[in-house]
């Protein structure tokens, strides 16, 4: 029973950061609670293994972004969809145009692109974790993540600057 109580402990705290981690990884929310459930199933049935080991918010991050690309690999993504539906609660953000930019241009990455720049700059991890996290190497992951953060500059540019550009 000490097994569950433990898990059930360490879920409970980290449930909402694995959801704002799953929704920059897909960009929806009813993906996100998806990516979560089965996150978190399969930390239970490896709950022995992964309460040993020594980072275990790593561990659940690993599985949570390999769920992720995993998923993005079958077509169950394309056969399934879910209805949309607006949060019970309001989230509050200070600049909500920025936050939806953001969101879109993060949107339009490739899987493993905005894995890439998930891991590196929202969860702070190094090139080497993130290498390990997404099985590749550190090359990479440096070459995924400067055409990401590419994108994301070209995307996030300003309209005035967009305009000068033309010129």
């Amino acid at each position: 029973m000490a097994r569950d109580d433990e898990y059930t402990a360490y879920v409970s705290a980290r449930l909402t950061w694995l959801h704002k981690v799953a929704f920059l990884l897909c960009q929806d929310w009813t993906r996100a609670d998806d990516l979560v459930q089965i996150t978190i199933t399969r930390l239970y049935v490896h709950w022995r293994r992964a309460s040993a080991v020594d980072n275990l918010d790593g561990y659940t991050r690993t599985i949570l972004v390999r769920v992720f690309l995993a998923e993005q690999r079958t077509g169950w993504r394309k056969r399934v969809t879910a209805l949309r539906h607006l949060p019970d609660t309001a989230t509050i953000v200070a600049d909500p145009d920025l936050a939806m930019d953001l969101r879109t241009a993060l949107a339009a990455l490739a899987p493993r692109q905005r894995a890439a720049v998930v891991l590196r700059f929202y969860c702070d991890l190094s090139i080497e974790q993130t290498a390990d996290v997404l099985s590749c190497s550190t090359g990479t992951v440096k070459s995924q993540t400067a055409r990401a953060l590419a994108i994301l500059r070209r995307d996030l540019a300003p309209a005035a600057r967009i305009g000068e550009n033309l010129t």
